[in-house]
Parts: structure tokens; sequence; C-alpha cells
């Protein structure tokens, strides 16, 4: 297993966000968590990432419990997060957002292979190099976020809500993208309102409601519940 949230309890001040919810990712997999507005995905990213600390419960990545590691250290093991608003820098162009990526790195070679590869995903970066992040469309800004995430080298890659506020095609074009990273090797945890898309994407998902996980499975099975299709898909 390479990731294992165990028992998680998040709060901000007196709101409890998380109720001890658990999700488990095992190499290789692509793995969704889905749910309403509030439900508690955002916070969930925030925990596994290090943005947020737990206020009870256990996080286990790579073999290692990362608990209380801050985000920075988390990143450096490669528990890497594409943040929710994508989360850019404006004012710096394409390569320099890239840049940001892999600031941690040193291994100079690997770097410029994984240019390469953000490049080979994205050819639309490789056009917009030296434009300014700020300048350009929002579906180009979410490839920009998910190259930038890309260049950390990432063991586990985390999505938060990479289809918000993109046109249909895009979103179909972004998940097509995600679903060619996880064949090259990455492990995904993806949030995402559009059930659809994400459930059609993944090995096995998440149902996230007011904190509590209420449901879990093959994206596959999901997708033929009667009560998800009824709450995410719009299928009575």
């Amino acid at each position: 297993m390479l990731l294992e949230m165990k028992d998680a309890v998040l709060n901000y001040g007196k709101i409890q966000a998380l109720h001890g919810i658990s999700v488990e990712v095992n190499e290789g997999e692509v793995v969704s968590l889905i749910g309403a507005n509030g439900a508690g995905k955002t916070s969930t990213m925030r925990a596994l990432s290090g943005v947020r600390g737990l206020s009870q419960g256990q996080i286990t990545f790579n073999g290692e419990d990362v608990t209380k590691l801050r985000a920075d250290q988390r990143l450096r093991k490669g528990l890497v997060l594409c943040p929710e608003g994508r989360g850019i820098f404006p004012g710096m162009t394409v390569t320099e957002n890239l840049n940001m990526g892999a600031y941690t790195r040193k291994d100079k070679s690997a770097i410029d292979e994984d240019y390469d590869r953000v490049f080979g995903l994205f050819p639309r970066l490789l056009e917009r190099k030296k434009q300014v992040a700020g300048t350009m469309s929002g579906g180009e800004q979410q490839m920009l976020a998910i190259g930038r995430a890309l260049m950390s080298r990432p063991k586990l890659l985390m999505l938060d809500e990479p289809s918000m506020g993109l046109a249909p095609m895009l979103i179909q074009q972004i998940f097509d993208i995600i679903t060619e990273i996880s064949q090259q090797g990455t492990t995904i945890l993806v949030v995402e309102q559009n059930a659809k898309q994400a459930l059609s994407r993944s090995d096995r998902a998440y149902v996230l409601e007011t904190g509590n996980i209420v449901k879990t499975g093959t994206g596959a099975e999901l997708l033929d519940d009667p009560s998800v299709r009824e709450a995410y898909l719009g299928v009575a």
C-alpha cells in the first residue's frame, strides 16, 4: 500500500470537517474521492499534503508515518498536491512555473527528462513556455498546474478538482491526460465533483458526505450504484 489515511479527524476551530475517515491508495491505482460541496474533499487533500494537521488519526506514505511531517517534507518524499483553483504564479512565465515544481530537486538530467514528459503531455505549454501564466486560458492554466506538480516527480499525484471551471471539451481532454499520466506509471488520487468522469477513470473510489466516507467500491460499481447515480450523476 502506498498511502493510508486511518481514522482521520480534522478540525477548523470548533468545526469538525473530517469525522475519522480512512482512505487507502495502492501503487499504480487511480483512486477518486467524490462528493458535494462541503463534503470534506479538499480538507482531505489538505490533510494528506500537510497543509493542515490532523487532530486525530494517522497518515502512512510509502511505509513511513508522515502524520507529523510538514508539507514541504512530504513533497520531498513524493506526496505532491495539485491544488484546487490551480494555484499557479500568474506573474511568472510557463517555464518559471515549471521550475518552481522542481525547486526541491538537484538531479538536473532527470529534471530535463521531466520537462520533456510535461511538454509531451501538454504540447500547448511548449508553444507558450515564455508566456506569462496569468494571461493564459483556464484550461491552459490547469495544464500548467498539473505540469508543475509532475516536475516534482510524484510517487503519488493528488489532483484537487482538476476540471473546475472548464468547458466540457477541456474536461474530457484533462481526464484523458490524467489517464495517460497513470498509464506512464504515476499513482493518482483525484478529488472531483464531475463524478462521471472521475468514476469512469478510477480503479476504486470513495463517496464523502459531510466529513464521512459513506460508500466505497470500484469505479464501475459506484457508477452503477443507484444512490450514487441519483445523487451525483443526475440519473434517477
